[in-house]
């Protein structure tokens, strides 16, 4: 089929190709202000005084065996003013009703977590100490966010926290905007379908097809895509 995409009198672009530019694309500003990471409410202003307080809405559990190297890590973590909730032992399933959960490494840790390779629940930080050796595969398949050693300093916890919930937040981000993409994508294709059965029913060209779709959308106060499916359905 041939593609209409600048007009034949005065060269430039049809209404078609300006709106499946807009449907794919998105807006003229860069998605990269969407996309690009960046820390959480204004995470990075520092780990002393009040910018700890920004962390005060959240919820985070802390799964390890009670000690004093735990302890000061529960400590840390409190002086943000977070909702701190210790859990030992380690359960079944780690509760995904969390915003952040600090979790011993174990070996059968990524059989405890929730949710689908790729799709966390919450931000994940693994505490290790000094006394069990590390497993770089365990380590890599329970995706984690950040890891803590203990000991840890307050820099260390405060940074373990920033770095965790900024990585998840962005994974978030990047999540929304694939599945924005998705349903473009198959938005575009039904509007396709849509202007192929119009065209043959009604002998339009591909742009006049694709200015009806469009108008019947605007008459309508719905999208075109509604409106293709439509037709589509009422052609099946």
């Amino acid at each position: 089929m041939r593609k209409i995409l600048h007009s034949k009198k005065n060269g430039r672009k049809s209404a078609l190709y300006d709106d499946v530019e807009k449907s794919i694309c998105g807006p003229d500003k860069s998605s990269m202000e969407n996309t690009a990471p960046r820390n959480p409410r204004g995470a990075s202003q520092g780990c002393g005084s009040s910018d700890q307080y920004i962390y005060r809405d959240l919820r985070i559990a802390v799964i390890t065996h009670r000690d004093d190297r735990s302890e000061q890590l529960i400590r840390e973590l409190q002086r943000t003013r977070a909702e701190i909730q210790h859990i030992w032992p380690i359960p079944e399933r780690i509760p995904s009703d969390y915003d952040v959960v600090y979790c011993d490494m174990t070996d059968d840790l990524p059989s405890r977590l929730d949710g689908l390779p790729g799709m966390p629940k919450f931000a994940l930080v693994v505490i290790f100490s000094n006394t069990k050796p590390l497993d770089p595969k365990t380590l890599e398949n329970c995706a984690a966010h950040a890891t803590i050693h203990l000991p840890a300093t307050e820099q260390a916890v405060i940074s373990s926290l920033v770095i965790s919930r900024s990585h998840f937040l962005y994974e978030q981000r990047l999540r929304k905007r694939i599945k924005q993409l998705d349903e473009n994508l198959i938005s575009v294709r039904k509007i396709e379908r849509a202007k192929v059965i119009i065209m043959e029913k009604m002998g339009f060209n591909e742009e006049e097809a694709y200015l009806q779709l469009r108008r019947q959308a605007m008459e309508r106060r719905v999208t075109i895509s509604t409106i293709a499916i439509a037709i589509i359905d009422a052609q099946e």
